[in-house]
């Protein structure tokens, strides 16, 4: 039985293989429409979520299985001082995979020692969101037509930003990856992320917080909202909430197949003038959400 925790969990052939499945399942829906049938995913919610929590859900649907779960922690015995370890080993009962987002930084792994069915990480903090990573890198690969050969800005919160942490991780793997990383002096990439990830493989890179700079060298534009719920003072998400708004007049040095990316949700950060741009792909990046989630969901239920 395996788990997805982290993006590293999978080798890079096994999510070549899952991109594979991920494009045949759009050419050929019909083709898994019952892969699931009587399964059941549980979906544990601990913090608040809908793009995430409504694609597993989608995706378990489309392949013909069923749902059950809680949507916040409230709803949860977890309000009545349950542990996560207790939470997993009931829910494991009644269903044959989970996905979970909690608040805490390793709760998703905790829920997988202790777990008798496998557990995908659908966020937890400001760690991990390996799914949203999986998404990401079927965009890329559906849009630009490679994983290699890439120069990729990332604007925003890259201190919080767990998207922003596991893309760079994930691009570690493939050729000739360069990272424009943009942000406010308060929001920079950590320096684990510079040390561990991108030094220790040699990946080349700047840090600067000014987008327009180096906008036209930019294959992939990954925008991200600073979050509010990441911050301990209101005054400091205030301040930093609108650094950097994309709008059209900062596109158009740009090249004319930048790929414009957003886990979403979206704030302030780009512009809804952008949305009509044919650039724009934080939209389809969604759609891919799906399909991405339906072949992790067959893989990890060893479901061929």
């Amino acid at each position: 039985m395996r788990h997805l925790i982290n993006i590293e969990d999978l080798a890079t052939d096994e999510i070549e293989n899952l991109i594979k499945v991920a494009k045949d399942i759009m050419k050929n829906p019909e083709v898994y429409s019952e892969k699931c049938k009587y399964k059941k995913l549980a979906t544990l919610f601990f913090e608040p979520s809908t793009r995430t929590r409504l694609s597993f859900e989608s995706a378990m649907m489309e392949l013909g299985g069923n749902v059950l779960g809680f949507s916040e922690a409230s709803s949860s015995s977890t309000a009545k001082g349950e542990s996560v370890s207790d939470t997993i080993r009931t829910v494991g009962c009644y269903s044959d995979i989970i996905a979970m987002r909690h608040p805490k930084e390793g709760a998703p792994l905790v829920a997988s020692i202790k777990s008798t069915v496998p557990v995908i990480n659908a966020g937890d903090g400001g760690h991990n969101h390996p799914t949203q990573t999986l998404t990401d890198l079927l965009t890329i690969a559906c849009e630009k037509k490679r994983l290699d050969n890439l120069t990729i800005g990332v604007c925003g919160d890259l201190k919080f930003g767990r998207t922003v942490h596991s893309l760079i991780t994930a691009m570690s793997r493939y050729k000739n990856i360069k990272f424009v990383l943009i942000s406010p002096e308060e929001l920079k990439i950590p320096e684990y992320v510079k040390e561990d990830v991108l030094e220790k493989n040699n990946m080349e890179y700047i840090e600067t917080n000014d987008i327009e700079e180096h906008i036209d060298k930019l294959d992939i534009l990954y925008m991200t909202r600073v979050q509010r719920e990441r911050f301990f003072n209101e005054e400091d998400y205030i301040r930093l909430k609108d650094y950097y708004i994309l709008n059209k007049d900062k596109l158009i040095k740009a090249k004319k197949d930048l790929c414009i990316m957003h886990p979403l949700p979206r704030v302030n950060e780009i512009a809804t003038e952008v949305d009509d741009d044919p650039r724009a792909c934080y939209f389809k990046q969604v759609r891919y959400g799906k399909y991405i989630r339906m072949a992790l969901i067959l893989n990890l239920l060893e479901i061929r």
